[in-house]
């Protein structure tokens, strides 16, 4: 019989939560989709350890995390690059890692990009909440953002012949401009011709107040053609919101259902791993799409 393995948290980083898929589907109870920002770097972990892609992985924030694990297991870092080791030694980053008991695996700080997936074979075992294990920073729902001695289950591994420890993960460096195609619509009525110019010809930048709920920018303001504000109504993943300073926020997995703020447009679901990984500063262009 196989022992039971566990995770406990030697150190926490900025901010490291669980993440999954997410729960879709409660957004008419006020509750958002979550799950993790890069989904393809969370789906690629779960493929090199042969889980489905549905099990949770830890998400990292640009510090990194480590853990110590309890049982002998097999896990891999993927997302934004960053140095790795177990137990001091370095440890090849994107490879399945074979982790003896009591091992600490540590990644540190990213190199290119924001959040790095700790994947471990069996996937984080959290308590689910709405049938998935993802941590939404918005509503509270899903196991608390981990804190050093934070101790967390593994679930049952894959078998063994599913883990292929030749397979490694491909890695592009996050461009150097985040380039976002936007739909426009439902409530770009509310804004001037020259403020609908202005959202693709304008010099945005990533703030450094973006988070899980939304990427936020700086750069010029976008002008109205109406005053006031909108009755609350429903908000999509990749909705980008306009508040009264005109800057335009683009709403990741943990953003709000409903708002009163106008959304000029929305940038397609697909397009957002890509904005999970650009890091502070980042040169941001909004490009008109027609889906």
């Amino acid at each position: 019989m196989t022992a039971e393995v566990g995770l406990e948290t030697v150190r926490a980083g900025a901010l490291t939560t669980v993440q999954d898929l997410g729960r879709p589907g409660y957004a008419h109870l006020g509750v958002p989709r979550s799950g993790a920002l890069d989904l393809a770097a969370h789906r690629l972990a779960n493929h090199l350890l042969g889980n489905p892609e549905t099990a949770a992985t830890l998400e990292t924030t640009l510090t990194g995390c480590a853990v110590r694990v309890s049982g002998r297991t097999t896990a891999v870092v993927t997302g934004a690059p960053c140095p790795v080791t177990v137990d001091g030694r370095p440890a090849p980053w994107g490879q399945p890692l074979h982790l003896p008991p009591g091992a600490v695996l540590d990644v540190g700080a990213a190199t290119h990009g924001v959040r790095s997936y700790m994947g471990f074979a069996g996937g984080v075992d959290a308590e689910p909440v709405l049938g998935s294990r993802a941590t939404d920073l918005l509503s509270g729902l899903g196991p608390a953002p981990l804190s050093d001695a934070t101790v967390l289950p593994v679930g049952t591994p894959p078998p063994s012949t599913a883990v292929t420890v030749t397979d490694a993960a491909p890695w592009a460096a996050p461009p150097r401009e985040l380039v976002l195609p936007v739909v426009h619509g439902p409530r770009d009525d509310w804004f001037t011709a020259e403020g609908l110019r202005t959202l693709v010809t304008g010099a945005y930048r990533v703030s450094a107040a973006s988070n899980r709920i939304g990427l936020r920018t700086q750069g010029p303001a976008l002008a109205r053609a109406r005053e006031g504000e909108l009755a609350s109504e429903g908000m999509p993943l990749g909705a980008v919101q306009v508040p009264p300073e005109g800057q335009p926020v683009i709403f990741l997995a943990d953003h709000p259902t409903t708002g009163g703020y106008p959304v000029i447009g929305v940038v397609p679901a697909e397009a957002l791993d890509a904005a999970a990984q650009a890091p502070p500063g980042t040169p941001v262009r909004f490009v008109p799409s027609s889906s």
